[in-house]
């Protein structure tokens, strides 16, 4: 079947991405020079998927330029700040169908996009070590009977998917019913999905290791992207650097400093074996 087009979720905060995502949302990272969503919109785009819609959130004013350099369709979450990403499906079901299911941070090292493609799948990527990810079981056909939380020597969700017509329906039916439960609300949409895998079939896709990236920390982007080590392109990790006298690659093992749950006030992080705390306005070494 013909794939419809593409949804692109970017309505997140990404807070495990501090501080960099304090400034310049994760989607528009430069990683290996090339902006990690623009980068996402051009392998559609070589695809044949033309028709691109990015759900946006939180800093969505720093997106609006998408709409002229890449002519892609924006739509916004209103609910970004108080829901998991099922607010952002549930933002853009008028427009699901037999769609890409993609986020804004992924880097994909070789195109993972088809014009069209024969069922429902999700990504996968093969690890031998313990990984915290979504990992699947699957039948004689591929098709995925089971999701759990974390494993090693297996196959684990990692990427895009793809829903056709009939997934989407299902899909956005039992959204529909859900959606208004508090249950719901700190759901991601493959949570929803591991709840009904009786009558929401998908295929795993499986990719080589390496073939998709999704960077949650600055210490992650730095094994990929090892200009970050010297330059972290963060004013903050800068006037920390500053202040400590030191180099910004000893900046690592950076944590969010998160207030009443939801307000990100600064970071902890690590430099030269001593734990230190960022609030904006001030340093406290010694912390924690």
């Amino acid at each position: 079947m013909k794939v419809d087009n593409a949804i692109i979720m970017a309505a997140g905060a990404s807070t495990r991405f501090a501080p960099l995502s304090y400034e310049r949302h994760k989607a528009l990272t430069v990683v290996m020079g090339e902006v990690l969503i623009e980068r996402q919109i051009g392998q559609l785009k070589e695809a044949g998927i033309k028709d691109i819609i990015v759900v946006t959130g939180y800093l969505s004013e720093q997106f609006k330029y998408l709409e002229y350099s890449h002519g892609v369709r924006l739509i916004k979450n209103p609910e970004f700040a108080t829901r998991n990403n099922n607010g952002s499906i549930y933002a853009a079901r008028s427009e699901i169908n037999n769609s890409y299911i993609c986020s804004a941070d992924n880097y994909f090292t070789d195109n993972p996009f088809e014009r069209e493609v024969s069922d429902s799948y999700y990504a996968v990527e093969y690890t031998d070590v313990h990984t915290e990810e979504w990992c699947v079981s699957v039948d004689e056909n591929d098709m995925i009977n089971s999701v759990r939380i974390g494993g090693s020597a297996s196959w684990y969700m990692m990427g895009h998917a793809f829903w056709d017509e009939v997934f989407s329906k299902e899909f956005l039916s039992i959204l529909e019913r859900e959606y208004r439960l508090p249950s719901t609300r700190y759901k991601l949409w493959e949570s929803i999905y591991m709840e009904h895998l009786d009558v929401l079939k998908m295929k795993a896709r499986r990719y080589k290791q390496g073939t998709i990236y999704e960077f949650d920390t600055l210490d992650e982007l730095r094994c990929f992207d090892t200009s970050y080590v010297e330059d972290s392109h963060s004013s903050y990790i800068k006037r920390a650097a500053k202040v400590l006298n030191c180099r910004e690659g000893d900046i690592v093992n950076i944590k969010p400093v998160v207030e009443n749950d939801t307000k990100t006030i600064g970071f902890d992080f690590e430099c030269c074996e001593k734990r230190y705390r960022f609030l904006y306005a001030d340093i406290i070494p010694n912390l924690l």
